[in-house]
């Protein structure tokens, strides 16, 4: 059993991402050759909005963005606590201070409440300014946007959507992606819309923005790739993995994202009552980047994957430490109680192998042995 079969899926789309790589090859265009311009034009059609910019990978779309804003040192950056470690961590290279902020125990995502509180103590505090809130659409689930915006508009801060995860979510008819000020997110082989390699895009409705962005992704380029007219970075998406894309992108949005959704629902309902489930709250749609149960403390979670990998189950933990905690922060000496919740997530999550390809039997087999152990 795989986690991610990308095995399987290769499988399935394998004669049309085989005659896409050749076309690439005999093209001989592997640099902003034309498929990259046709996958960013039907990204940004798909999410709604007017300009998506490929890049180098899902990290690199976050610093494109905050080098777009200037964000730099004095300035606050709020981002969740319980989130892959880039989306604190392009905070830094910018020379701004990431502030962290706790998430909801039954979403994972950013606590709206926490949010508030942390603006008004760093307000108070007056050491930084506050310019941005990095939300994250963590397993796939958006984040409260409606809340989140509302709290955004009111202090004037700037709305970074990390979609890494969350590609294909939606809340009602508004799609991932397209919920931040910019959004971002990554082609990581495993996220809901993969490639071959590493990849990532930016999205946003300004034209300034947008241009911006598309300098700095190529060394700050002017009009031409030799007139350089501001400090840039090297970061284009492939043209072969944007061939890949599109394959699989088309495959996304014709099953994929519904079979994933199937296979999670089948999870829900063989797990609940039994186990903590993942919550998709009323008029939200998950892609399902992971599916995550919580147990009861760490020691009870350790024990279940071990006893999973027994059977010859994958599970991961994502993540087990805190942003807090993580050793390249301890400078910024946050309190050990500062994100509670986040703190117990990280003790207690376990993801199980989730994906388009997955079978009944598959789900079945990994639900009989998690309730085996609970009972």
């Amino acid at each position: 059993m795989q986690f991610r079969d990308l095995r399987k899926q290769y499988s399935v789309l394998k004669q049309d991402i085989d005659a896409a790589m050749m076309e690439v090859a005999a093209a001989s265009a592997f640099i902003m050759g034309r498929p990259v311009k046709e996958l960013e034009a039907g990204l940004a059609e798909y999410v709604g909005v007017k300009h998506c910019i490929s890049c180098g990978n899902g990290t690199d779309a976050l610093t494109l963005a905050l080098k777009v804003w200037n964000i730099g040192a004095g300035d606050a950056v709020f981002v969740p606590d319980f989130t892959f470690f880039s989306s604190a961590e392009v905070i830094s290279l910018e020379g701004a201070t990431p502030v962290f902020v706790d998430v909801d125990g039954d979403t994972f995502n950013m606590d709206a409440s926490d949010l508030e509180r942390k603006i008004a103590r760093t307000i108070e505090e007056g050491r930084l300014t506050p310019k941005v809130i990095i939300t994250v659409d963590l397993f796939g689930l958006p984040a409260n946007y409606p809340a989140i915006r509302k709290i955004a508009d009111a202090h004037r801060l700037f709305i970074l959507e990390d979609g890494a995860q969350g590609f294909g979510g939606m809340i009602g008819n508004k799609r991932a992606c397209s919920f931040g000020d910019i959004s971002t997110t990554s082609f990581f082989p495993a996220k809901p819309l993969g490639c071959y390699g590493d990849g990532g895009a930016v999205f946003t409705g300004n034209d300034e923005w947008a241009a911006l962005a598309d300098s700095y992704r190529v060394h700050g380029k002017g009009m031409f790739k030799y007139d350089n007219v501001r400090i840039g970075m090297n970061s284009r998406l492939d043209t072969l993995q944007a061939a890949i894309l599109k394959i699989k992108f088309k495959a996304f949005r014709e099953y994929e994202l519904r079979d994933i959704n199937k296979a999670a629902a089948l999870y829900t309902k063989l797990l609940a009552g039994r186990v903590k489930t993942p919550v998709t709250p009323e008029g939200y749609y998950s892609s399902w980047a992971q599916y995550t149960i919580c147990l009861n403390s760490r020691e009870e979670r350790d024990a279940l994957q071990a006893c999973l990998k027994e059977q010859g189950i994958p599970s991961m933990v994502y993540y087990p430490t805190p942003m807090h905690g993580q050793t390249a922060y301890k400078a910024l000496n946050a309190p050990t109680d500062c994100c509670p919740t986040a703190k117990r997530l990280c003790d207690t999550v376990l993801s199980l192998p989730v994906h388009p390809y997955i079978t009944e039997e598959e789900i079945e087999t990994v639900c009989s042995v998690i309730l085996g152990f609970v009972r």
